[in-house]
C-alpha cells in the first residue's frame, strides 16, 4: 500500500483535546517532526480535521 510523509507545521498548545489526541494517533506531536504513514482513508479523514497543523510533504 502507498505511504505518504506528514510534517507538522502547528503547535498543539491551545488546541482542543481531540486534536491532540488526532496529532498523537499520527505519530507526531512535536513542531517538524515527519512520519512517514499509510494512505488509508482514516489517515486521510485525520488530515482532514487537522488542516491548520500538518502538511503532506514530497
Amino acid at each position: 500500500m502507498a505511504k505518504i510523509k506528514i510534517k507538522q507545521i502547528g503547535s498543539p498548545i491551545r488546541r482542543p483535546e481531540s486534536q491532540k489526541k488526532i496529532l498523537i494517533g499520527l505519530g507526531l506531536g512535536k513542531m517538524h517532526r515527519v512520519v512517514e504513514v499509510e494512505d488509508t482513508a482514516e489517515v486521510r479523514g485525520a488530515l482532514a480535521k487537522l488542516p491548520h497543523m500538518v502538511a503532506v510533504v514530497d
